[in-house]
């Protein structure tokens, strides 16, 4: 009885033993964590930077009249196109017509005066060649005719003066280019030179002025001029997805001491009239010159307490960890200045749930680059 009870105990033991080692089998045998694994990029890159602006006007005009009075006439829609020459406003013109007659009568008697004056001077020089008429009585003759001569051209330019005034209660465009509305509207007094009746600007190209610092131009434009028709792109404020194309067109003389920046302009065509002047704006500029560089999604990138790192995907399937030195980021991707190869495979979703030393089992993925304008280039070989 005793011997049958020991038996099946250890039939229970061996039974229990092999059960624990299928375990532990099983689980040595565990299936491989999937990841999403890509090639690097590595092509020719071109660094974009973005900067922030208003734009600016090229000509704009805060208009005054040239002669004071009383406004007669708005000649003009507010707000709209108008060229140059054409009528905005009219001043009364009735007090300038009135010097302008004046003026013209006392220029006909100037006139009248002085052929009088020259004919008696004429006539004193004949006397007194005859010794009919002193030396003296002659030469006052001959300074009066100077004196009217005088008055004359004095009379002249005072009409000359009120024509142009005359001509001047018509306050007419000065360049071609958008008007605001009527500051002072007819029946108000004007003031020669103080009082603002518009403001008009010229819209047919907007400039953007922006500031680019010292080592961002040595680095990055400094072959650039302003006659090489580089390329900048403005978005709007709320519209990312409206680009405008202009070029750059100047480069200022001397870098600011103070800041340490270069002031550069970028100049765009307004179409439609959707740019304005005083708008915001944000101008990218894409680098001169593009060099071979490798770049990986930005969520790759993991960090430690010390360094930035990626994880390598070896021709086991093991992850690795490569510590690496980032660039500019670009969109979803990141510029990676050291600690890659150009044909190497890493783990694109970084170290979330996997770290070094693990096995994977990787599924082929693609790095998407549509944004970014880049070049392949062919690995060298080493």
């Amino acid at each position: 009885m005793s011997l049958r009870i020991f038996s099946v105990l250890f039939l229970a033991t061996v039974i229990v033993g092999c059960s624990a080692e299928a375990d532990s089998t099983v689980a040595t045998k565990k299936p491989s964590q999937p990841v999403d694994v890509a090639k690097v990029v590595y092509a020719q890159y071109s660094p974009e930077y973005t900067f922030t602006t208003r734009l600016e006007s090229p000509q704009q005009v805060d208009l005054r009249p040239r002669v004071s009075g009383v406004i007669d006439e708005v000649s003009f829609k507010e707000g709209s196109q108008v060229k140059r020459g054409d009528l905005l406003f009219k001043i009364d013109p009735r007090p300038f017509s009135a010097e302008v007659a004046r003026l013209t009568a006392e220029l006909n008697r100037a006139q009248a005066a002085l052929t009088q004056a020259q004919s008696e001077a004429q006539r004193a020089k004949s006397l007194q060649g005859r010794n009919a008429m002193s030396a003296e009585q002659a030469e006052s003759r001959m300074s009066v005719a100077q004196q009217r001569r005088a008055e004359l051209a004095s009379v002249q330019a005072a009409l000359e003066s009120a024509l142009l005034n005359l001509q001047f209660t018509e306050v007419r465009a000065p360049i071609n280019g958008q008007v605001s509305n009527a500051f002072i509207t007819v029946g108000n007094t004007v003031q020669a030179g103080q009082s603002v009746l518009t403001k008009l600007v010229a819209t047919d190209y907007l400039h953007a002025y922006f500031d680019v610092d010292e080592r961002t131009w040595n680095d990055s434009f400094l072959q650039v001029k302003a006659n090489s028709q580089t390329q900048a792109t403005l978005v709007l404020s709320g519209k990312a997805q409206n680009e405008y194309h202009g070029f750059l067109d100047f480069i200022d003389n001397q870098i600011n001491i103070e800041s340490g920046t270069l002031r550069v302009r970028a100049s765009f065509k307004s179409n439609d009239e959707v740019l304005r002047p005083g708008a915001f704006a944000r101008i990218q500029l894409q680098a001169a010159a593009s060099q071979p560089s490798i770049l990986v999604p930005d969520r790759a990138v993991g960090t430690d307490l010390e360094n930035r790192f990626v994880l390598v995907v070896n021709q086991d399937n093991m992850l690795e960890y490569r510590q690496v030195q980032l660039g500019r980021r670009e969109g979803e991707l990141r510029v990676i200045e050291s600690g890659l190869q150009p044909n190497e495979r890493i783990a694109v979703n970084g170290p979330a749930r996997v770290g070094p030393g693990m096995i994977i089992a990787p599924r082929n993925v693609s790095i998407k680059t549509a944004e970014l304008a880049l070049a392949d280039v062919k690995p060298s070989a080493s």
